[in-house]
């Protein structure tokens, strides 16, 4: 089931980056519900079912206790309360709970695990050019003063 979530009582839209203006969340739940696919998603989503394929996320993925993620993900920040497995970028944050179980290589800037909380794969820094990828570059130009020849 896809649903956003509007006034819940753990919103999690008070947890994404930019809260003066806060995006909604999408949620995508099913007990034994499967998606497999290629997603591209502009704001934050939470995960409850298994999803498979490459997520694109514009702000924080959420994978739920119940959620099972296996996927390639470029994110913002993330929360795995669940199961990931695949290689991440997270231009900001990754965050594993204490029930979280990470299989799989992390490319990011701050990385947290809670006491608990499983990795089992490669962690790297994120390189400040990746972070600003898709800004454009700068260049410092340095000019040469014309100088008079007598």
């Amino acid at each position: 089931m896809l649903r956003q979530t509007g006034s819940q009582k753990h919103d999690a839209r008070s947890e994404v980056p930019n809260a003066g203006n806060p995006s909604p969340l999408l949620t995508v739940t099913g007990n034994d519900a499967k998606i497999e696919g290629k997603f591209d998603i502009a704001d934050s989503i939470e995960i409850e079912c298994e999803v498979g394929g490459e997520l694109k996320v514009g702000g924080r993925l959420v994978i739920g206790q119940r959620g099972t993620v296996r996927a390639d993900v470029e994110t913002v920040d993330a929360v795995i309360h669940g199961e990931y497995e695949g290689n991440m970028m997270a231009t900001g944050s990754v965050e594993i709970t204490p029930t979280g179980r990470v299989e799989g290589n992390l490319k990011t800037n701050s990385l947290v695990i809670s006491r608990g909380g499983f990795l089992n794969g490669n962690v790297v820094k994120l390189k400040e050019s990746e972070a600003e990828e898709g800004k454009p570059p700068m260049y410092v130009v340095k000019e040469k003063h014309a100088t008079q020849e007598s």
